[in-house]
């Protein structure tokens, strides 16, 4: 089974009452925020009954295994759950944090760990395997290339019944299942080390230092949607900016260059 998306992350369909938008501030991140929206796209289309639904849902794996297909993918995710480990151990003994709580949170990462490690090679490289999946996959890119003429296979599955099809999609997704979940818990993480501030930006523009010896790595923005503003963010290890734009008629963005407030969210 493929993890249920986190509450905190963005969401698929934009929320009327607020839009949150986040910013990466290495290729790691930027990797794993990727990662965790074709995941989440993955597990809403495979609960649906449709087959256009399912044929996203298998062009949403084949996009999974290009993203995830750095040599040092695993590697990476591995020593980032060790790390987290490793921080979450160094706070026993605190008499300010609760161990059943913590040993709670290391239980994850030890079985995230545990999952990603046992699995062979990159994510979905079993599937590789699949001689069916890897026709599907070699046509999917091109325009109209799966049409029942090309991959008349294809065809049919998608015209076999929907629990059919659902259990071929869980089977192919429970491939990726322990990357999935490592992803969703170290961006779990990430965002639950972040403490929100209403910050205001004077005619539509933001900037702020940050303290030397901290490294952020991901940044929040929630907005409230009425406003009709865009943000551009920019930033790296020393300062974030953010200019507030709107669409004009053109339908090009221009600076807004009014007051605004939204609230903003450093994490490490």
């Amino acid at each position: 089974m493929m993890p249920e998306p986190p509450p905190d992350g963005p969401p698929l369909v934009p929320s009327a009452a607020v839009i949150l938008y986040e910013y990466p501030f290495n290729e790691r991140i930027r990797t794993y925020l990727r990662l965790e929206q074709l995941f989440r796209r993955l597990a809403e289309l495979m609960a649906r009954d449709q087959p256009l639904d399912h044929h996203f849902a298998i062009q949403t794996i084949f996009e999974i295994m290009d993203v995830a297909s750095r040599v040092d993918m695993k590697s990476d995710v591995l020593k980032d759950l060790d790390k987290q480990k490793q921080i979450l151990n160094s706070y026993r003994g605190n008499p300010a944090i609760s161990e059943r709580a913590l040993d709670g949170v290391v239980a994850q990462l030890d079985a995230c760990f545990e999952g990603l490690n046992a699995s062979n090679g990159k994510a979905g490289q079993s599937l590789t395997e699949n001689d069916w999946l890897m026709g599907i996959r070699s046509r999917i890119g091109i325009p109209g290339g799966t049409c029942e003429f090309d991959l008349p296979a294809y065809f049919h599955w998608q015209h076999l019944d929907t629990n059919h099809r659902q259990a071929d999609l869980q089977s192919w997704a429970q491939t990726l299942a322990p990357l999935a979940e490592s992803i969703v818990l170290l961006l779990k993480m990430l965002r639950d080390s972040g403490a929100a501030q209403r910050v205001v930006a004077p005619g539509g523009q933001f900037q702020q230092n940050l303290p030397q010896g901290r490294t952020f790595q991901l940044l929040r923005l929630r907005l409230d949607p009425s406003a009709g503003l865009i943000p551009e963010i920019s930033g790296n290890r020393l300062l974030v900016s953010v200019r507030l734009m709107r669409t004009g008629e053109d339908l090009r963005l221009h600076p807004a260059g009014e007051d605004a407030t939204f609230e903003l969210t450093l994490c490490a």
